[in-house]
């Protein structure tokens, strides 16, 4: 029993004698952990506000940021142990975070893919909040831009939440970025009609429609000829500096064109018999 105590009143002596000898260095640890809390919140703020300069995305600034202060408390941490003699226990650390990055990169690769296209979404900037956009086969205005998915109201009023890996590895159509778009429009009608006469009947009736903001630089054309019928391919511009400018537009034209229909008695083409477009 007394070799017991002895043995443990050995070790703490040189326990105690140990931690006499690093007081300095531990007071420096402390020193030096205090300095690199201080200059990490510095890194964080002046990152915010660089990555915010051109970026304007609140997300990926703080994402930045975050990141940034992570790695400076980390080497200071470091650095903090290194003065305290403990080589081992950074090594061990140093092992560690390489196991449990990748293990969470397996784990969540998903999220990651998400994270990272967020982030070149909000440094390219293909939309902002606001646009009007096409993808993944939705159509409505951004709502909401966050590093892992962004918020897209369609017209009929739904919140449709989409993944950025989505966004980012596929296409995107972006209809604010255009100031005027095509309205193109296809018809079978019978073989009956002077198709001169009535090219230039529509035309005109688009012409007429007293909006050239709305429908202008009308183009008229016959495509092909398939006994009894014959192929109409009518195009014009159109303004799109509103959302529903172009189904205004369509909406006009084809009143314009059923118009010349009417007035001329033409035959368009359904399931393959002549049918007569009487008004009604």
């Amino acid at each position: 029993m007394n070799n017991w105590f002895k043995l443990i009143e050995d070790k703490l002596v040189r326990w105690w004698t140990y931690a006499i000898r690093m007081l300095p260095n531990f007071v420096l640890a402390i020193i030096v952990l205090a300095v690199t809390i201080f200059i990490a919140r510095i890194i964080q703020r002046l990152a915010q506000k660089f990555v915010m300069s051109f970026s304007k995305s609140e997300s990926l600034s703080g994402l930045v940021a975050g990141v940034l202060y992570s790695l400076v408390i980390i080497l200071g941490t470091m650095m903090a142990l290194e003065i305290m003699q403990l080589e081992k226990t950074v090594t061990s650390l140093l092992a560690g975070v390489g196991i449990i990055g990748l293990a969470l990169g397996f784990a969540f690769q998903d999220l990651t893919a998400n994270f990272i296209s967020g982030a070149f979404i909000a440094v390219k900037r293909p939309f902002d909040i606001g646009h009007i956009v096409e993808t993944n086969g939705f159509v409505g205005t951004i709502e909401e831009i966050r590093l892992r998915s962004t918020t897209l109201r369609t017209f009929a009023g739904l919140n449709v939440i989409i993944p950025n890996k989505d966004i980012f590895q596929k296409p995107i159509i972006n209809y604010s970025l255009s100031k005027e778009r095509r309205v193109e429009l296809e018809f079978m009608i019978g073989n009956n009609v002077d198709l001169h006469y009535i090219a230039q009947q529509i035309e005109e009736a688009l012409k007429g429609t007293g909006s050239e903001e709305l429908i202008r630089d009308v183009n008229v054309f016959y495509e092909a000829i398939e006994d009894p019928k014959i192929k109409l391919y009518i195009s014009f511009w159109t303004s799109n500096s509103e959302p529903n400018e172009f189904m205004k537009a369509r909406h006009l034209a084809i009143l314009a064109i059923y118009k010349v229909f009417t007035t001329n008695k033409i035959y368009t083409i359904q399931f393959g018999e002549p049918q007569e477009v009487n008004g009604r």
